[in-house]
């Protein structure tokens, strides 16, 4: 299994570069700014228009890393278990991955860490394990899984499902107890090359939002005219026909 899982990882790769980078180049200053808590930002002190940009910049785009990446992280995990074990992408609403494994019918939410999700998102799971027992029937034999890409749990029995993350997880879906190790040196193909391309037009995004910031939100002496970031982030009122928006 391991040159079949170091060639997908070298082909598939790319792809989470490429979606990086694509949301870095459609990105608009009007998105982040509208989004992002301008509070915040005054509470730290920020003065200056670059670092305000940047740390709007860095915050957006660490949040849509963790996203993109964890889509790449579950579709490796259903690529290692159709090798392993013929597991395949459910259709069935609110499940990832199912799978047979020694009389077993494992039915996985998937997720990259532990930490994702709060009381109501957690409670909406359960709903989606509870329909899909409902579709597959009684006298199956199901297990419902809240697998996790890293981290630990250490209790994962939680009642209706189990939570399993990190090397459990992988050699769950792989049966392949070193698998969490396995799956990091491909990882890195090309890396280099895709970060510097990555770093490049980073560069480029902040040099122009830090341009219009200044023409948009900086007072005539050049210090940042908070009042009007907060209006425009948080007024009832939209930007006026004769303001322009970044």
């Amino acid at each position: 299994m391991k040159a079949e899982l170091t060639s997908f990882i070298e082909k598939t790769i790319p792809q989470f570069h490429e979606k990086k980078l694509q949301s870095l180049e459609g990105l608009r200053l009007s998105k982040i700014l509208a989004r992002k808590n301008p509070y915040l930002f005054k509470a730290k002190h920020i003065e200056t228009a670059h670092d305000l940009v940047k740390q709007l910049l860095d915050a957006y785009l660490s949040s849509q890393e963790e996203t993109i990446f964890g889509d790449f992280l579950e579709t490796l995990a259903i690529h290692v278990c159709s090798l392993a074990y013929g597991g395949r992408k459910s259709t069935t609403e609110g499940i990832d991955l199912e799978f047979d494994r020694d009389g077993v019918r494992y039915i996985v939410s998937i997720k990259p860490g532990p930490n994702w999700g709060n009381s109501s998102q957690i409670k909406k799971m359960r709903e989606h394990f509870k329909q899909a027992r409902r579709i597959y029937g009684q006298g199956k034999h199901l297990v419902a899984v809240n697998g996790c890409c890293y981290g630990r749990d250490g209790k994962p029995e939680k009642g209706d499902y189990q939570k399993v993350c990190g090397q459990p997880f992988w050699e769950l879906v792989s049966g392949d107890p070193d698998m969490y190790q396995g799956i990091i040196e491909p990882l890195g193909h090309k890396a280099k090359i895709r970060n510097e391309e990555f770093g490049s037009a980073y560069s480029k995004v902040i040099n122009r939002f830090s341009a219009s910031f200044v023409q948009d939100f900086c007072l005539e002496d050049g210090a940042i005219n908070w009042p009007k970031l907060v209006a425009y982030n948080s007024s009832k009122d939209k930007p006026g026909k004769g303001s322009k928006k970044p």
